[in-house]
């Protein structure tokens, strides 16, 4: 699957709300055709035309960045709601709390787990939103050093790598803290029905922030795979369980190698 299919098909599994957020790039690479076959180019004059094509994609990294930093400190005010909320129900309805009640507690817990897992999701979509961009980024500069004979890529690419949005360590931090979290809200013996609640979930929510965020995974370890086409500037494979929970439980198309 061409990589423009894979981005639009990743756009439609996403969030709805992010659905402008990722990189235009059906015009990029239209753009990238007029420009290598402008008269300037063709005669070896691009300065114009190559600044006109930074710009743009000064443009669609500000966009990038400004929307991951919003995320960014969404997820950590929620994080830490998340973690009070736990401590509330814990001691107040909690078997030690001050008003000790199993009906509450497991009502409360019931609603902490459905927040805790849609909150996994959207950081793993924010991750993905990071690796799809970056890849797509890599791949219309080199169209475009390849038309125009120019050597855009490797600087810019240099460039990228200190951008906000490239660096993923404090999500993918807290997707830790929040795994370690349903741990804890997930005991062992309540391994199956934890189990049924995620497969009932999937029926109910159809194409739900669950099925999003295996398409997104999907999506990370098909673009991070290594293939022909790897190189420097490819971002390193990842490889997904065969027994994920998630994986089994939602049936998608198998990957596409992206070309």
């Amino acid at each position: 699957m061409k990589f423009g299919k894979r981005l639009k098909h990743q756009m439609q599994e996403t969030l709805p709300s992010w659905r402008d957020k990722f990189l235009s790039y059906k015009d990029l690479k239209k753009l990238v055709r007029l420009i290598s076959s402008a008269p300037a180019v063709l005669n070896g004059k691009s300065g114009k035309a190559e600044a006109e094509f930074v710009y743009l994609l000064n443009n669609e990294i500000d966009k990038f960045n400004a929307f991951f930093m919003e995320q960014e400190e969404d997820f950590i005010i929620r994080n830490k709601e998340l973690q009070q909320r736990i401590k509330k129900v814990t001691d107040t309805w909690g078997p030690n709390g001050s008003q000790p009640s199993e009906t509450i507690y497991q009502d409360e817990v019931g609603k902490i787990r459905k927040d805790i897992v849609d909150f996994h999701g959207e950081m793993v979509l924010l991750v993905n939103y990071s690796n799809i961009n970056y890849t797509g980024l890599a791949k219309i500069l080199k169209k475009y050093d390849k038309r125009t004979g120019a050597l855009l890529r490797l600087p810019f690419i240099q460039k990228i790598l200190e951008q906000p949005f490239f660096t993923t360590d404090l999500i993918s931090k807290l997707v830790k803290e929040c795994e370690g979290t349903i741990d804890a809200v997930f005991p062992v013996d309540e391994e199956e029905e934890r189990k049924r609640e995620v497969k009932d979930a999937i029926t109910v929510a159809g194409e739900g922030i669950f099925r999003n965020t295996v398409a997104a995974l999907l999506t990370m370890q098909e673009i991070r795979r290594g293939s022909s086409t790897y190189s420097q500037y490819s971002l390193p494979p990842i490889d997904l369980p065969a027994e994920s929970d998630l994986i089994q439980l939602v049936q998608l198309n198998p990957p596409i190698a992206i070309v």
